[in-house]
């Protein structure tokens, strides 16, 4: 009896020491770390982290496309932990969406569920509490990143959307004022700075110069004009830095839909000079 007892114990110490094997090295472009309400794909630097950074897809994209993707390499390259989460929205135009909020839709999970569970889960296994966070976030994804910031200001220390802002019907107002660094493409035809709609208005991607009206009004920018614009080669930015609580800024590149040059660099410096 007591060999089948001592057989038995080594079995469960094997078992367990391979599952916790298995959760610890999860997060590569084949191996996603699951959570109970979906998956995400993470790097880690070699060096104590000093924050964490996480980056949205777009629609239909998917989280292990941005482990090698110039955010996701620099941002392990400057010593932050990096996470690539998976949208997942069956039944949805896109299997691999985020719950974007938009009239007249609905989604089968709550993305802001979502995203503070795998961040509270990356905390706790890189020692990363009160640390700062970036989350950048591309087209449906960018789209996630300004409801994060305007119904959960908290989340993240700074906001970076590309190419997504809100969707109609845009929030009155929100919680409370955020650094949020919106970059767009002049020719984008795909999400458009004044947005387009789908399904004969049914539902309609919100005006990019609306979102940042609501954004101005929470931070306490008194003025409608940034205090300043500037120009470098092919892109335009302004810059709200004089409102009474956080920061906006919007880059314009002549691009479409996509990202401009050292856009990932530039987001880190911003996010840096923060105080992340």
């Amino acid at each position: 009896m007591r060999l089948i007892l001592a057989a038995f114990s080594t079995v469960l110490a094997c078992t367990t020491m391979t599952a916790l094997a298995q959760s610890e090295s999860c997060g590569d472009a084949e191996t996603p770390c699951e959570t109970a309400m979906g998956t995400y794909h993470m790097a880690e630097p070699t060096v104590a982290p000093k924050g964490i950074v996480i980056h949205l897809h777009g629609g239909g994209g998917r989280g292990r496309g941005l482990l090698n993707s110039g955010l996701g390499r620099g941002a392990v390259a400057r010593g932050y932990v990096f996470i690539a989460p998976n949208g997942f929205h069956p039944g949805n135009r896109w299997e691999r969406d985020w719950s974007v909020r938009a009239k007249g839709t609905s989604h089968p999970r709550n993305d802001a569920d979502f995203l503070r569970e795998v961040t509270a889960e990356v905390t706790a296994k890189t020692g990363t509490e009160g640390l700062p966070v970036l989350l950048a976030g591309f087209s449906r994804g960018g789209s996630m990143v300004w409801d994060m910031a305007c119904t959960d200001p908290e989340f993240a220390t700074a906001y970076a959307p590309l190419a997504g802002a809100f969707w109609d019907d845009l929030p009155d107002t929100c919680a409370a004022p955020v650094r949020l660094f919106h970059t767009h493409g002049w020719n984008d035809r795909t999400v458009p700075l004044e947005g387009r709609s789908f399904g004969g208005g049914a539902v309609v991607q919100g005006d990019v110069w609306a979102s940042l009206k609501v954004l101005r009004a929470t931070n306490g920018c008194n003025a409608r004009q940034p205090e300043r614009s500037s120009f470098e080669n092919d892109l335009w930015l302004r810059h709200w830095t004089d409102c009474a609580a956080g920061e906006i800024q919007l880059m314009l590149h002549k691009g479409g839909h996509g990202a401009p040059k050292g856009w990932a660099g530039r987001m880190l410096d911003w996010f840096e000079a923060g105080g992340a």
